[in-house]
């Protein structure tokens, strides 16, 4: 009797929602990531389209603008492919031996989130330049560092490290050890215990880490202008060519090139995602098998 109403037509009453303030909450947050995010986003694909279809088509036959996507393309991908072993090196060190100063050095690690691109381009500027504390030995061994595309490089290594190692150290940690002691038992190497068994779990996150750094670096300005040398069709990079575009009120030319980058940016995110799935479902399969 007493879950029936007053009108007596015996319907049952409202359930509290196990969170209050949820619909609040969930208001916010879509309108903030719409706000933030979504709008943003869907104003850089639809502006290069706005004057018609020629203004693009002419903007996308510049061979300056290829020069430079080649050379952002190509540096991030070298970059990534130094972060990915020292990523797993520090990881690996920080997780398993944590050697002495081990929180100093994990706080470094996010030191390339914390200060400004645009100190961090200075000082890479400064140590790696011609009269450098490494620029100068390297010169003396034939080496350019700064102001060519190894400049690029260092520079979007540096940036894209912390990615690495933070997407694989709580994987590492987390891995249970009694699955490296039974390998082990059972007579397996350390090269093979690695291979074999941490690898596999690895897999993922290194993946994730990589596609993250990759995107980022893409699209890296502050800390690579002072390094670069900024060269047309050698060491300029596709960023410092949308603002050179912007200050010509070329802005054709600009939304196509960071359309460019944008595409590519969520392709590789998109890609990786796919990949990490696959791979985390291939190792379900062959545990359950």
């Amino acid at each position: 009797m007493k879950l029936l109403t007053v009108t007596g037509l015996g319907s049952f009453p409202r359930r509290r929602q196990t969170l209050p303030g949820f619909s609040l909450s969930l208001g916010l947050t879509l309108l903030w990531t719409g706000l933030l995010v979504v709008l943003p986003l869907t104003a850089l694909l639809l502006r290069p389209w706005q004057h018609g279809l020629s203004p693009m088509i002419h903007a996308l036959h510049d061979a300056r603008m290829y020069a430079a996507l080649r050379v952002s393309f190509i540096c991030a991908f070298l970059a990534v492919l130094i972060d990915l072993p020292i990523g797993l090196l520090l990881a690996w060190t920080l997780v398993r031996y944590r050697p002495p100063g081990h929180r100093a050095v994990d706080a470094l690690i996010d030191l390339p989130f914390a200060i400004p691109t645009a100190v961090t381009g200075i000082a890479l500027a400064t140590l790696y330049g011609p009269g450098g504390w490494i620029g100068a030995p390297a010169g003396k061994l034939g080496l350019k560092l700064a102001f060519s595309p190894a400049g690029i490089v260092i520079a979007l290594t540096f940036i894209g490290l912390p990615f690495i190692v933070r997407s694989v150290e709580p994987v590492l940690r987390s891995f249970p050890k009694d699955v490296e002691e039974a390998a082990f038992l059972l007579g397996a190497s350390g090269w093979q215990r690695f291979c074999r068994i941490l690898l596999p779990a690895l897999a993922p996150p290194l993946l994730s880490g990589a596609g993250l750094a990759f995107a980022r670096s893409i699209g890296e300005y502050g800390s690579v202008i002072f390094i670069a040398g900024n060269q047309p069709f050698h060491s300029e990079v596709a960023p410092l060519l949308i603002v050179m575009r912007l200050q010509e009120f070329n802005y054709d030319g600009a939304t196509s090139i960071a359309l460019i980058l944008l595409v590519t940016a969520l392709l590789c995110l998109i890609a990786v995602s796919h990949l990490r799935r696959s791979v985390s479902s291939g190792l379900v399969r062959e545990d359950g098998a």
